[in-house]
């Protein structure tokens, strides 16, 4: 995307102006700070359960693969289903799925391999909703808003990320270890009660003759095969997240092999991971105001390359929380650069397939990341 659109697109009307954009936006960062707090619990638990780095690391690697497995085919279908009804299904059995993992740590009945298939069923959850919900955006955002939306919803999961992690570290402390995972289990529901609150517009989506599975999986390989914008934002991510997911993968033993922390200070790193990525979605417009979009991905990786440097080479907590600042500025930059390059890149017929090939690479980046 040029400099001249950048600027055009973030002067654009607020999008929370329209109502429908502003209570899913409540809602789902409501079970984003959940989500996180699971995440938090998950990562810990295992640092206990299998305090193997390889296995630390699996917790990541088993939110990433199902994503990575099954965002083409959820792609399609978000493109041939009704949306809002496969969202709503889907968060219901993540619910549900949270709600049963928090049962068997309470009984301590838990241990790592049954830590990780329960992470996988989120992480399968999250790969059939995550198409639906980014291709739902254009529906709710007021025209002339999409790049503004796709960075509130950044900074909605940033926020989110800022408060979860050390929501989690204090009840974690506080109250055991069963507490994320029921906080984010009782956290679906928001999004339920937001889902069937909602209503899309009648004329919103395009009338398509109906398509069968298969078919529409390939029509969106083929579209993505033939897209060039599409395919240099696919290189770029993959060039990217492939090395940063080092970041995510191994900041639990980070913090308590090299700090010597414990879960509170591991909540306070993540807490600034997420408090640097809300400032950096509030310095973006300014920033694309000066440079082009490329110069801004040029920008972010210098910064997760020197976040990650000082974690390597300084046993400090004070500088890991300022480098976490740094890491969650710059991820915010190039995620929502990139995300707002396959947006624009995609007409409306195919775009959850086009945006799950960019979350399939994405996911996949991370997770190949991660195991290395």
């Amino acid at each position: 995307m040029d400099a001249e659109t950048d600027r055009s697109s973030a002067a654009g009307p607020s999008p929370f102006s329209s109502p429908a954009f502003a209570v899913l936006w409540t809602a789902t960062v409501l079970s984003n700070i959940g989500t996180w707090m699971h995440d938090v619990g998950a990562s810990w638990l295992m640092t206990s359960l299998s305090p193997a780095p390889l296995m630390v690391a699996l917790v990541q690697g088993a939110t990433a693969l199902p994503v990575f497995l099954f965002s083409l085919p959820a792609g399609a279908l978000a493109d041939i289903l009704d949306r809002r009804r496969l969202l709503l299904a889907v968060q219901i059995f993540m619910g549900l799925v949270a709600a049963c993992l928090g049962c068997i740590v309470l009984l301590d009945l838990v241990n790592a391999w049954s830590l990780l298939f329960f992470t996988l069923l989120m992480g399968t959850g999250a790969a059939l909703t995550a198409p639906a919900w980014q291709a739902i955006v254009p529906s709710l955002a007021p025209p002339g808003s999409l790049q503004r939306a796709i960075a509130a919803n950044s900074v909605g999961v940033n926020i989110s990320r800022a408060i979860g992690p050390a929501l989690a570290g204090l009840l974690i402390t506080a109250l055991g270890i069963t507490v994320p995972f029921f906080a984010n289990a009782v956290s679906f529901l928001a999004v339920v009660a937001a889902l069937l609150w909602w209503r899309p517009q009648a004329g919103k989506e395009p009338s398509l003759p109906p398509e069968h599975l298969l078919g529409a999986m390939l029509a969106g390989l083929r579209y993505a095969r033939h897209s060039a914008p599409l395919k240099t934002t696919l290189i770029r991510a993959v060039a990217f997240f492939l090395f940063a997911n080092a970041f995510w993968s191994l900041l639990p033993l980070v913090v308590r092999r090299v700090l010597g922390g414990g879960v509170g200070l591991y909540g306070i790193v993540l807490g600034c991971v997420g408090t640097g990525a809300v400032l950096g979605a509030f310095a973006l417009p300014w920033l694309r105001a000066r440079m082009d979009a490329d110069r801004l991905v040029h920008l972010g990786t210098c910064g997760t390359a020197l976040a990650m440097l000082v974690l390597a080479m300084v046993n400090n907590p004070a500088a890991a929380c300022l480098a976490s600042l740094v890491a969650g500025t710059s991820w915010i930059a190039i995620l929502t650069s990139l995300g707002v390059s396959a947006q624009t890149a995609l007409p409306d017929w195919v775009r959850a397939r086009g945006l799950s090939i960019f979350v399939t690479v994405f996911f996949g980046s991370m997770t190949a990341g991660s195991l290395v």
